[in-house]
């Protein structure tokens, strides 16, 4: 037996090996270099010189050893890790026992992912990934040995190493690293793309878009989108390629702006994320859409004829057919969707079509094409703002229609309808209106005719629904304007209220009610009377100063003096025609209330002079200045005026201010800024002459109202 070195775990372990001698085969005289374009045949190089190998092929290195020592015997490139030297030299200069060969490559993985290595070897062979070792199977053996590992490379460029190393009999060796593509395992997704340019030929129409090559093994290939500005990349490419270029040639002349993305995709079924996006301007070579719904019908006029707009339209030709050549000639190219072939009333038979040109001058295709005999079957517009009011005596109606073309209609003999019908909506039979009373004008600055008509033929307390229609010269009717429904005048006056009050106050006597049984109510007077031994009521009058703030319509204050008087009052509703009940009516509601009594303890409206005054007040709830005048010689000698205010409380009169006097001066006024709201303020104003002496007192009064 011989005994030879051994591997171990380590690279360079020795041990006995198998004795078993192999044929030496013919060394090869070349190496085959794989590049991106193909095999190439090139002769080995010297050990001595450099060796480059084009990634993903590996570099391979002979060595004379096992322990990889020293430098290679030999230097090439090898595409595929699949050698059996069988017993011979696996090249010319090395031993047919204990060389060992390394095979080295440096390349970019692209997003990486789950992979595959399998190994296997007579004798040893051990795998590394950047210096890593991933499988060992380094021991002298008779038989083949392999292993397979599964493993994640992350993403961009590492190196895979192979060293192989036979001692004694056979050599062969076997290494494969592939990408793992099931769905559910790899689910890494392709780095996007890279390099992504896109040029357009303005000749042509095309876009092309040029991208790098991704790295990834697993690539299944690309998927082109494209958007218009302002919208979103769909869900489905425009198309897929596995070429790293891409010619769309059915990019739309319009003069948009269109955006392209690249992402890959892997056999996994993992998309990356998309290119920046790739912008390109179309020249406008686009005509809008053909334009729909085109009508046309006789008038007054001619042809009335009308379509639909179209989007990016800057206007419309139209065209008319000539019924000798079959032909169409222009008539007209306007902005707006409508146009008035002033051809008469002739009730002749005429063909049109139209079509759409862009801000560029691009034509779009033309429209169906429509005949119309010339009879005028089509009814005007409908009358606009109708408004109905309801008087005593008689319904007045107003509309209007626009100037152009009511105008021309109402002179060849259009007239409008009143309609009208009983309940709340216009009946299918409606009564036509005479009207007692017409005019029409024309306001020029609207551009609008106005008309006026009145109604005298209606029945009282009765609910019409009104409506207008203008019938054309050609007897043909509008549809009916908007309508309005009014009730006509209630001859029967308001019923009588219920739940009046009377509560007497500091600033007068607030009277309230319960709701109305009738809904037309416009306004409530209060009047006030005193009550006879008789029991009957003598009534003074209605009360002038009653108001209230307009927070509740069913209250008011009669704003008068509280000086202990016993009175009677009533309140009676006024609707909308004017209808009230009688004063005198038994049904009147009645309520009587003794005021307050709160007089000073000096007399009102007795002053003596030279300083006098009186008072009042105002609907407001705004402070109120007491007033006073002053008169004769004495009044140059007053220096100042000193105002009090009279406290029932304390029954006395407490200083409230004072009023400089101004020599020829009668008029004075004292705005006293803490007068209580909701009550009437007593004042007592004296002149103080220049020895200090006083005038006789004025007793001015303010009521300033809470009003309800």
């Amino acid at each position: 037996m011989i005994v030879a070195p051994s591997p171990a775990n380590d690279d360079h372990d020795r041990g006995s090996m198998n004795p078993a001698r192999r044929t030496t085969t013919a060394a090869a005289a070349a190496v085959v270099l794989a590049t991106a374009g193909g095999l190439l045949t090139a002769t080995a190089a010297p050990a001595s010189a450099a060796t480059t190998c084009t990634s993903p092929v590996f570099k391979r290195q002979f060595f004379a050893n096992t322990t990889f020592s020293g430098t290679p015997k030999k230097t090439d490139c090898d595409s595929v890790i699949d050698q059996n030297w069988g017993t011979g030299a696996p090249a010319s200069g090395l031993p047919t026992n204990y060389f060992g060969v390394r095979w080295s490559v440096t390349r970019d993985f692209g997003s990486g992912g789950p992979f595959t290595l399998s190994a296997s070897g007579l004798d040893g062979i051990r795998v590394y990934l950047d210096g890593t070792r991933k499988i060992d199977l380094w021991k002298n053996t008779s038989t083949t040995v392999s292993k397979t590992v599964n493993l994640t490379i992350p993403t961009g460029k590492h190196t895979l190493r192979i060293d192989y190393a036979n001692w004694t009999g056979s050599a062969k060796v076997k290494f494969t690293y592939t990408p793992r593509t099931s769905a559910t395992v790899d689910k890494v997704k392709p780095l996007a793309p890279t390099g992504a340019s896109v040029s357009y030929d303005t000749a042509t129409g095309k876009a092309t878009i040029r991208w790098a090559k991704n790295k990834e093994m697993d690539l299944a290939g690309y998927r082109v989108y494209r958007r218009l500005k302002g919208t979103s990349f769909g869900s489905t490419p425009l198309a897929t390629t596995t070429s790293t270029s891409y010619t769309d040639t059915t990019l739309p002349a319009t003069g948009d702006t269109y955006y392209y993305e690249i992402r890959a995709h892997d056999k996994a079924g993992n998309i990356s994320t998309g290119t920046a996006d790739l912008a390109v301007v179309t020249p406008d070579r686009t005509g809008p859409a053909a334009p729909t719904g085109l009508t046309a019908h006789g008038d007054l006029h001619g042809m009335v004829l009308g379509w639909n707009p179209v989007a990016d339209a800057a206007g419309y030709e139209l065209y008319e057919k000539d019924s000798a050549t079959g032909g169409y000639t222009l008539v007209a190219k306007v902005t707006g969707t409508s146009y008035v072939h002033r051809v008469g009333d002739r009730e002749t038979s005429r063909t049109y079509v139209v079509r759409a040109y862009d801000p560029a001058g691009n034509a779009g295709g033309y429209s169906a094409a429509v005949t119309s005999d010339g009879v005028d079957r089509t009814a005007p517009a409908a009358p606009q703002n109708l408004v109905v009011k309801a008087e005593s005596g008689v319904t007045r109606l107003w509309w209007s229609a626009p100037q152009n073309p009511t105008q021309d209609e109402l002179a060849n003999g259009a007239r409008f309808s009143v309609l009208r019908s009983e309940g709340t909506a216009l009946g299918a039979d409606p009564v036509r209106v005479t009207c007692a009373e017409e005019d029409r004008w024309i306001n020029t600055s609207l551009e609008t005719y106005s008309l006026y008509c009145t109604d005298e033929s209606f029945e009282l307390d009765t609910t019409y629904t009104y409506g207008v229609t203008l019938i054309d010269g050609a007897g043909n009717e509008s549809a009916v304007s908007s309508t309005v429904t009014v009730t006509t005048e209630d001859p029967y006056p308001p019923l009588p209220l219920t739940g009046l009050t009377a509560t007497p106050r500091a600033d007068g006597t607030v009277l309230r009610w319960d709701p109305p049984a009738d809904d037309d109510i416009a306004a409530y007077r209060a009047f006030r009377g005193v009550r006879q031994s008789d029991g009957s009521v003598k009534w003074l009058g209605e009360l002038a100063h009653c108001a209230d703030n307009g927070d509740d319509p069913l209250a008011m204050l009669c704003i008068d003096i509280p000086d202990g008087e016993t009175y009677v009052y009533t309140v009676i509703a006024t609707d909308v025609w004017g209808n009230t009940l009688s004063l005198l009516a038994p049904s009147v509601p009645t309520v009587t209330a003794t005021e307050l009594d709160i007089v000073p303890g000096e007399p009102i409206g007795k002053d003596t002079g030279p300083v006098t005054a009186g008072g009042g007040w105002t609907v407001s709830e705004q402070l109120n200045p007491a007033r006073w005048s002053c008169n004769g010689d004495v009044c140059d000698t007053i220096t100042e005026y000193r105002v009090s205010r009279w406290n029932a409380a304390t029954r006395a009169y407490e200083p409230v201010g004072t009023a400089a006097a101004v020599a020829g001066t009668k008029e004075y006024s004292f705005t006293d800024q803490t007068q209580p709201l909701g009550s009437v303020s007593y004042y007592r104003v004296v002149g103080v002459l220049a020895d200090g002496t006083e005038t006789a007192a004025a007793h001015p009064w303010v009521i300033r109202p809470d009003l309800v």
